[in-house]
């Protein structure tokens, strides 16, 4: 009976665990992985951003969000879908902070 107890533990232990990743980091020689598509997931987002990506590298990995950097013309246009990224820059150039619009 305590056998099977500590096991049962034990799986729940190992599933909490695993079920902890708050982001994939999943990267390759030149940074993370391309992630196609609207942003869905914030946290990996965020995560992204605290590196202070260059624009480069922002549109390498979200190739399909709209990068707008200080100074681009926009249009007004509604967007609830986070397909549309307005970037604030450091004195380096990286971005380091910004809003969906």
């Amino acid at each position: 009976m305590a056998f099977r107890f500590l096991s049962v533990i034990g799986v729940v232990l190992a599933l909490a665990v695993s079920g902890c990743a708050v982001h994939n980091s999943e990267t390759r020689g030149d940074g993370p992985e391309p992630r196609p598509g609207t942003v869905k997931q914030m946290n990996p987002f965020l995560h992204f951003l605290e590196n202070r990506p260059r624009p480069e590298e922002f549109e390498r990995v979200y190739p399909d969000v709209t990068l707008v950097l200080p100074g681009d013309i926009a249009t007004h246009e509604y967007r609830t879908d986070n397909s549309r990224f307005f970037a604030e820059l450091d004195d380096d150039g990286r971005i380091h902070d910004g809003d969906f619009r």
